[in-house]
């Protein structure tokens, strides 16, 4: 069964989450603990979701919700035992929350940049994200990756604020020591396959 919030917190459904989001000054997208303390106040309603959710038993899915000029706003959804690369996000900022399951991030120093396709990283701190403990990207420390591991047992589901919105990034292999950029793409966009 997904994690909820606690049911004496108001739940948003996607819509009124969007408006909300929506609403919000542009300078309030150059502050990282002001959008993380706006999921925390804005927990979403899994059920107003099922119209942006598409699975894939290879891959974790992308699937944009919402875009403006300030963010992309995308649901993520994982099968258990999936996890994205090792990545940053290029310079902008990022924010998740995760109105369906559990999920973990582990942060990376990175210590030799990604020179002629070589990096070298370190594993910093580890957190589990939940419907109660959403999270802002770090901008000291924007390398991460983000898992479903296998012990959780359930499929999740992570919104992303991306702000701006972007179309590639860096990803890293540690044990590699490698790193290259990628082009990212939307499974589904606005409930519909992309």
């Amino acid at each position: 069964m997904a994690n909820t919030v606690q049911s004496t917190k108001k739940l948003y459904t996607i819509g009124e989450f969007v408006g909300q989001l929506r609403a919000l000054p542009a300078v309030t997208f150059d502050d990282v603990p002001q959008v993380t303390e706006f999921l925390r106040k804005h927990p979403v309603e899994p059920q107003s979701l099922k119209n942006y959710l598409t699975w894939n038993t290879q891959h974790y899915t992308r699937n944009l919700v919402d875009h403006t000029d300030m963010y992309d706003l995308i649901a993520i959804c994982w099968e258990v035992g999936q996890g994205s690369s090792i990545h940053n996000h290029e310079g902008q900022k990022c924010w998740m929350a995760t109105p369906i399951g559990r999920l973990m991030v582990q942060n990376y120093r990175v210590i030799a940049d990604c020179a002629e396709g070589c990096c070298e990283l370190a594993p910093t701190s580890l957190f589990e994200m939940s419907s109660e403990n959403p999270a802002g990207v770090d901008p000291a420390e924007p390398v991460h990756e983000v898992t479903n591991p296998k012990e959780f047992g359930e499929r999740a589901v992570s919104l992303h604020i991306y702000s701006r919105p972007f179309d590639h990034c860096l990803v890293y292999s540690a044990e590699k020591r490698t790193c290259g950029e990628v082009q990212l793409h939307f499974d589904t966009v606005y409930g519909k396959p992309a």
